[in-house]
C-alpha cells in the first residue's frame, strides 16, 4: 500500500493509536536524529585528537585518561628526539604519510572554514595541528633524510596494550638521499605549507619556520622522485598499511599546489602548469584520502583558475566539475555509489573516510563557485553551490545519527554510539584506574570483552556502516569499529561549516 493510501486509511478510520504508533516508527529516527547540534560535534571532533597525541602530554591536556608515551622515540637508532605527533588510529604506531595528510586537512579546514569556529575552537584547532607540525618539523630536521615511521607495526599489532605501557621495539624508518620518499615529503611539505597559512595571522614567526622547511622537504620530493615504500629498509614496517599504493606523482602537484597557495610564488605556480600532463593531473581519478590526492588537488587549484581566472589551470578545474558531477545522483555521469540509506560508500575499508573528505571538497568547491558566480554544468543538469552543500549535509547528517541505525557514527556525540571501538587505550583501563602495567598478550581480556571501552574516546568517527547501512559494535571488525585521524580531520572543517551555517 503506497505510504499516503496508509495515512488517509488509518486517519479515516480513526485508528488514532496505530496512527500514532506507525508515525513514530516511520518517523523516529528523522524525529532523533532532525536537528544536530554542528558546534558540539566541531568541538568534539577536536577533542578526540588529543586521544591521539603521543609524548608528553600538556597540563591542559582534556583527555585525561591519557598519558606520556613513546618518550623515548628516536633516542635508540639515531640519538634523535621524535617524541610528539599522532597516533593514526587504534595502535601505536606513528606512520608519517597519512599523519601528514591529517595535519593538512586539519590545517585546509582552518583556511576555509576557522572564521566560523567559535574562538575557542579555532584555538584548540590550531593546538591540534600543531601537534602534528611540531612533530612534522622533527622528521626532516636533519639535511636530505626525512623520517617516516616510529614503531614496528607488526609487533605493534601482536599487542594489545596501552600507548602508556608500550614495551614493542620503536624501530624508526628513516629515507636518506638519494633514495626516494616522495609521497611522504610532498605530502608533509603540503602540511607545513597549509599548516604556515593557518598560523599566519596568529604566529608569525611559527609560520615562516613552517613555510621555510615545506620548500625544502618539498626539493627533496621532486629531486628523488619515487615511492618511499620502495626502499627495501621502510617497505616492511609500511606496508601494507600505509604501502603507497596510488603513485606519488599526485602528492608531488599537490605539495606544489600547496606551496603555490602559502607563498604565491610563481615557480611552483609553473610546476603545477607544466608537470601536469607528465605527473597524471588528467588522470581523472575521484578518489580523496591519505593515498591519493588528485580529487583534493584539483579542487585547490581550482580557487586560482576560477577567481584569477587562470586558463593555465583550467584542466584542473575540468577535472574538478568533473568529479562534482559523479556524486549528483541525477547526472548522467552520477557513478558514486551511495547506500541505500544515502551514505557514499566505497568498497575496502574505513568507508566513512570518503564521506567525510568528500563532503569536505564539496563545501569547499561550492564556496569558491559561490564567490565567482558560478555553477558546475553536468551535462543534462546544472548543479548550483547549494546542491553541492545540500549533498555534503546529507553526509554529515547521516555520519551524526540520521540513518537507518539511528546510530552516531561520533564517539560521545548523541544518546547512541559505538560502544566497542577498536581502540587500544580506549578499550584497556586508564593508567589512573589500573596503574599496574598491562603486558602485550594480557590485554586481550579486555579485547576480547564484550563490555563496552572504559575510556569514551569523544569525537572519534569510526570506520562505519557496510554497504548496506549495517553497524555491528564489534571491537574485532576494525574495518567498521576502528576510528582514524584522517577520517576526523576533513570533517572538522565541514562541521565549522555547518556550526555557521545550520540552515
Amino acid at each position: 500500500m503506497k505510504f499516503h493510501y496508509v495515512l488517509l486509511f488509518l486517519l479515516h478510520h480513526h485508528h488514532r493509536q496505530q496512527f500514532f504508533l506507525f508515525v513514530s516508527l516511520v518517523f523516529s529516527p528523522l524525529v532523533r536524529c532532525g536537528h544536530h547540534d554542528y558546534s558540539d560535534a566541531l568541538s568534539k571532533s577536536i577533542l578526540f585528537f588529543e586521544g591521539q597525541r603521543s609524548g608528553v602530554l600538556p597540563r591542559d591536556q582534556r583527555m585525561k585518561w591519557r598519558e606520556d608515551s613513546g618518550l623515548s622515540d628516536g633516542r635508540s637508532m639515531y640519538s634523535m628526539d621524535l617524541t610528539g605527533g599522532y597516533f593514526d588510529a587504534g595502535d601505536n604506531v606513528k606512520f608519517g604519510f597519512p599523519m601528514a595528510f591529517t595535519t593538512t586537512m586539519l590545517a585546509w579546514s582552518v583556511i576555509e572554514f576557522g572564521e566560523l569556529m567559535p574562538p575557542s575552537e579555532l584555538r584548540n584547532a590550531l593546538v591540534a595541528i600543531r601537534w602534528g607540525t611540531d612533530y612534522l618539523l622533527k622528521t626532516v630536521s636533519q639535511p636530505n633524510r626525512i623520517f617516516v615511521q616510529v614503531g614496528d607495526p607488526y609487533k605493534d599489532h601482536n599487542c594489545w596494550e596501552r600507548p602508556e605501557d608500550m614495551d614493542t621495539a620503536r624501530t624508526v624508518y628513516a629515507v636518506d638521499a638519494p633514495n626516494p620518499a616522495s609521497e611522504v615529503a610532498a605530502e608533509t611539505a603540503a602540511a607545513l605549507a597549509a599548516s604556515s597559512m593557518a598560523f599566519r595571522s596568529v604566529d608569525p614567526g611559527y609560520a615562516q619556520t613552517l613555510l621555510r622547511n615545506s620548500v625544502l622537504v618539498f626539493q627533496y620530493a621532486d629531486n628523488f622522485r619515487g615511492a618511499y615504500s620502495d626502499n627495501s629498509n621502510v617497505r616492511d614496517g609500511a606496508c601494507p598499511f600505509y604501502c603507497d599504493f596510488s603513485g606519488y606523482q599526485d602528492e608531488l602537484l599537490w605539495g606544489a599546489a600547496w606551496l603555490r597557495r602559502a607563498s604565491q610564488d610563481n615557480s611552483y605556480l609553473n610546476y603545477i602548469e607544466i608537470n601536469g600532463k607528465t605527473l597524471g593531473a588528467d588522470d581523472n581519478i575521484n578518489e580523496f584520502g591519505w593515498d591519493n590526492k588528485h580529487t583534493g588537488l584539483n579542487v585547490l587549484v581550482s580557487k586560482e583558475a576560477l577567481e584569477g581566472n587562470m586558463y593555465s589551470l583550467q584542466s584542473y578545474k575540468v577535472s574538478a566539475d568533473s568529479f562534482m558531477c559523479t556524486l549528483i545522483p541525477d547526472s548522467s555521469s552520477s557513478h558514486i555509489d551511495y547506500t541505500p540509506g544515502g551514505l557514499i560508500y566505497k568498497p575496502g575499508g574505513s568507508n566513512l573516510q570518503h564521506a567525510t573528505t568528500t563532503s569536505f571538497l564539496l563545501l569547499v568547491y561550492a564556496n569558491y563557485l559561490d564567490r565567482t558566480s558560478q555553477t558546475v554544468n553536468c551535462g543534462n543538469l546544472i548543479a548550483s553551490p547549494l546542491s553541492l552543500r545540500t549533498i555534503a549535509k546529507n553526509q554529515a547528517d547521516y555520519i551524526l545519527g540520521h540513518n537507518p541505525m539511528g546510530l552516531s557514527y561520533m564517539v560521545g556525540y548523541g544518546n547512541r554510539f559505538p560502544q566497542r571501538i577498536h581502540h587500544r587505550g580506549s578499550s584497556l583501563p586508564s593508567v589512573k584506574d589500573h596503574p599496574q602495567f598491562i603486558a602485550c598478550k594480557e590485554g586481550s581480556t579486555y579485547f576480547n570483552s564484550t563490555n563496552p571501552n572504559p575510556n569514551v574516546l569523544v569525537g572519534a568517527i569510526v570506520g562505519g556502516p557496510g554497504e548496506d547501512d549495517v553497524y555491528d559494535d564489534d571491537r574485532a571488525d576494525f574495518r567498521k569499529s576502528e576510528p582514524t585521524t584522517y577520517i576526523n580531520a576533513p570533517f572538522v572543517g565541514v562541521l565549522a561549516y555547518f556550526a555557521g551555517n545550520p540552515n
